[in-house]
């Protein structure tokens, strides 16, 4: 008998475990995620390999104008691992989708055996009053289809954001990854960007457009009380998700 109680069990302990870890934030400010785990942490802490040669660094040493990245005319764009760069997002998006569709379609089958070697009359004298062969089967079928939808989306979001590079590829596209978290009054607003781009395509102020970035993967979004109270309860989820109706 114990063991046919066992899922619903685990469903309460699931449930008020989830409890559990929302009392905790009571009366408290939403944490802030720790930066050690990330890409960005180990990539600062990476020294990277020397990219010029030895004579390219004796006729520096010789020169009075440097190319490196910290002289007056250098290129002081992020190339490198751990090199920090900021990413552009200014985001203004408009969809309006309108569709419809009409089918209809229409039927009329009938058939009967009025003369075959006289049987349908013998069969029609010991058939109901009304019925006969002459008129065997007759059907008629209609149906018809009408259906209309329309879409209409208006996105607008402008934030920038430093991104780390985490990692130069063998062709010599580099991986990005940058998060950015504010909290002000409980409520904890996080962005995070990552992606790959191309050295070209960063200004001459060390930026980049979101839409240059390949494989973009931007989240906005927040953490605490304001966030919390526009998500449905974990029973009301789960009952969406069980409930067939």
């Amino acid at each position: 008998m114990p063991g046919k109680f066992t899922p619903a069990l685990l469903l309460v302990a699931a449930l008020l475990l989830g409890a559990c870890q929302q009392l905790s934030t009571v009366g408290r400010a939403p944490e802030f995620t720790p930066l050690e785990p990330r890409l960005e942490h180990r990539a600062l802490y990476n020294v990277p390999l020397p990219e010029r040669t030895e004579v390219r660094r004796n006729a520096d040493d010789a020169s009075l104008w440097s190319a490196g990245q910290r002289s007056l005319l250098g290129d002081r764009r992020a190339s490198r691992q751990g090199d920090i760069l900021t990413v552009v997002i200014e985001i203004d998006d408009r969809a309006e989708i309108s569709n419809s569709s009409q089918r209809g379609r229409t039927g009329s089958q009938s058939m009967g055996v009025p003369q075959l070697f006289g049987l349908p009359q013998q069969i029609d004298r010991h058939l109901p009053a009304g019925a006969s062969m002459a008129q065997a089967v007759g059907v008629d079928s209609a149906s018809s289809f009408q259906g209309s939808g329309s879409v209409s989306r208006n996105e607008r979001l402008t934030l920038r954001v430093a991104t780390t590079i985490v990692e130069r590829l063998p062709n010599g596209v580099l991986r990005i990854e940058g998060s950015q978290e504010v909290r002000v009054n409980n409520e904890l607003r996080e962005l995070i960007v990552t992606g790959y781009i191309r050295p070209e395509d960063i200004s001459r102020r060390n930026e980049i457009a979101y839409d240059r970035i390949a494989g973009a993967r931007i989240s906005y979004g927040g953490r605490g009380q304001i966030s919390d109270m526009q998500q449905p309860r974990y029973g009301q989820q789960i009952a969406d998700i069980i409930l067939p109706f």
